[in-house]
């Protein structure tokens, strides 16, 4: 039903432990050749903690708890804002993107399965798939983006052509990209990155977005020339178009 795909162990890597903290969660602790300070990564369940070879649990957790509160805050920060963006694909939800609406149903299949015709993606799952679980919403995901590049690398490059053509801009390229946490970017070579989480937008954002990256080869930083860029290309409306951007959210 699901692909498995096996990685070596990393030789680097010398051992691993985990403890449950009734704070933090499961502190997942790794020892690397590779570390020479102790870090330490947040997660919404837990931490995972990079050490050197030589540290020990005791130090690490000295270490844990001298920023234990900070770490919290930021844990529930976190949990907050997967909350927001997390969108869950079942029977029940309305996913609709740039070019195709996604229907998802059971079926006698044994096997997930994707069909993208008439702007319609359908997704069928075998009877009594546990839909919210946290592989089958990932492996949905995954067909479901797979489209959604197709579709981004088909039309974003042209659009963002014509926007350039339109409003006199230059760019080297457009590269589709699949980060989660930005829309777009643009280097100081001016190559354009726009990510294919975009198609969950509806058109005028895109363009929005667009325009923005397009600006940023004329101002690579936020100042007051670069918004009067964005407001001369979206006819004063790059205030409201950020404000209506802030309610859309990538998938957690």
């Amino acid at each position: 039903m699901y692909l498995c795909i096996a990685f070596l162990s990393n030789p680097a890597f010398f051992s691993s432990f985990m403890i449950t903290d009734p704070e933090l969660g499961t502190i997942d602790f790794v020892h690397n050749e590779r570390s020479k300070h102790i870090r330490v990564r947040i997660l919404a369940s837990g931490l995972k903690v990079t050490m050197p070879v030589r540290s020990s649990e005791s130090e690490a957790m000295k270490f844990i708890n001298s920023i234990r509160a900070k770490l919290i805050q930021k844990q529930e920060k976190l949990e907050k804002g997967l909350q927001k963006s997390n969108i869950i694909i079942d029977e029940g939800s309305q996913l609709q993107t740039l070019t195709f609406k996604v229907e998802v149903k059971a079926s006698e299949r044994k096997n997930i399965y994707f069909a993208l015709k008439n702007s319609t993606l359908n997704i069928e799952f075998p009877h009594g798939t546990i839909c919210t679980d946290a592989q089958t919403q990932e492996y949905f995901w995954n067909g479901i983006s797979y489209f959604m590049r197709k579709e981004a690398k088909r039309l974003l490059p042209d659009r963002t052509k014509q926007l350039a053509a339109k409003f006199g801009f230059e760019f080297a390229e457009v590269k589709i990209q699949s980060s989660k946490s930005r829309w777009g970017s643009c280097s100081g070579l001016k190559s354009i990155n726009l990510s294919l989480y975009l198609m969950l937008l509806p058109a005028p954002l895109i363009d929005y977005v667009i325009l923005h990256e397009l600006c940023h080869t004329k101002e690579m930083n936020h100042g007051i020339k670069f918004w009067k860029w964005m407001d001369k290309v979206t006819a004063d409306k790059s205030k409201e178009l950020r404000a209506q951007l802030k309610h859309y959210h990538m998938p957690g």
